[in-house]
């Protein structure tokens, strides 16, 4: 599908891009779940080097670097996020979908691997007609889509042709917990569907063989919530039984109990070596091969970069 300026306008003038279905005319200045007008924001575009290694590259003195951009604002919003700051709109700054295209392309030509689109949910359509753009200005690199996973199916058929490498989540199983924790009881349903649509659009996967990075394809992240391993196991069973390994999945144990989630006192805390490890023999134990796992310690690290609009 060609995008114009007038299919964005179009799309904007009465928003129902995500599963919220807000119908709120953001050309007109409103926000809905969000918080975003129709006007770009991010708050971060730069070499991004703690994303998977077939994403970043192998970790190193060698490696490449994600060309990552974080778009402000969100349609998800746990209560857990990392990314609670932009996630919230509190940090990121206007952008038109001209300086989005150079961008791109700055990033290309710094080595980036790809380029890696960060919650662009809410700006579906403005990343298509840049991505549009920078392809016939000189882009090549491959475009990763990275996403909560809770999508609208027609509208992730607007990037069709020009996303390589889709990274959605699977976050959850039940109604109950993503209901509590990102105020969505559809989750699973929207996001099952969604990673049908994206697998549809980029699969099988294909690698470059000599460096190891992914070219094309599907990788679905899950991360372990304290306590909730029965709720995992599902979703890796759901994953296993209807891809088999014709993706791959990153199980991560990554989770950071974070200061404006401390009165959901079930999930401060971090996730056990324990919790872990059974997690991760279920997934040998059904046959999950193309798996991507985190060493014990992960969450000691800081995967949340510095908003401060580097790269913009």
């Amino acid at each position: 599908m060609q995008i114009t300026q007038h299919t964005v306008d179009n799309f904007m003038k009465s928003c129902n891009l995500c599963p919220r279905k807000c119908g709120i005319n953001r050309t007109g200045g409103e926000t809905g779940f969000c918080g975003q007008t129709a006007e770009l924001y991010a708050a971060r575009a730069a070499l991004h080097y703690w994303e998977e290694p077939c994403i970043s590259g192998a970790y190193g003195q060698d490696c490449p670097g994600s060309g990552t951009v974080f778009f402000t604002g969100c349609n998800l919003r746990c209560v857990f996020c990392q990314n609670f700051a932009i996630a919230t709109g509190t940090w990121g700054k206007p952008i038109s979908s001209g300086r989005l295209e150079e961008i791109f392309l700055e990033l290309q030509a710094k080595g980036a691997a790809n380029i890696n689109l960060v919650t662009g949910t809410h700006y579906i359509p403005q990343i298509a007609l840049t991505l549009q753009n920078a392809k016939s200005h000189g882009l090549t690199i491959p475009v990763v889509y990275n996403s909560s996973g809770y999508e609208e199916v027609s509208s992730l058929q607007l990037l069709e042709g020009l996303v390589d490498i889709y990274l959605p989540d699977l976050k959850y199983c039940s109604a109950d917990l993503s209901t509590r924790y990102s105020h969505a009881p559809n989750y699973f349903e929207k996001a099952c569907a969604a990673l049908e649509e994206m697998y549809r659009q980029v699969c099988p996967v294909i690698f470059d063989e000599a460096s190891g990075l992914m070219l094309r394809g599907m990788l679905v992240r899950h991360l372990l919530l304290p306590g909730q391993g029965g709720d995992s196991k599902k979703v890796l069973r759901y994953l296993h039984d209807t891809y088999g390994n014709n993706i791959y999945i990153s199980i991560m144990n990554q989770y950071t109990p974070l200061p404006h989630a401390k009165e959901y006192a079930e999930i401060d805390r971090r996730i056990t070596t324990k919790e872990y490890e059974k997690i991760i023999a279920f997934a040998e134990k059904i046959g999950i091969e193309n798996a991507f796992i985190q060493e014990d310690g992960t969450a000691d690290e800081s995967f949340i970069p510095a908003f401060h609009g580097e790269g913009l």
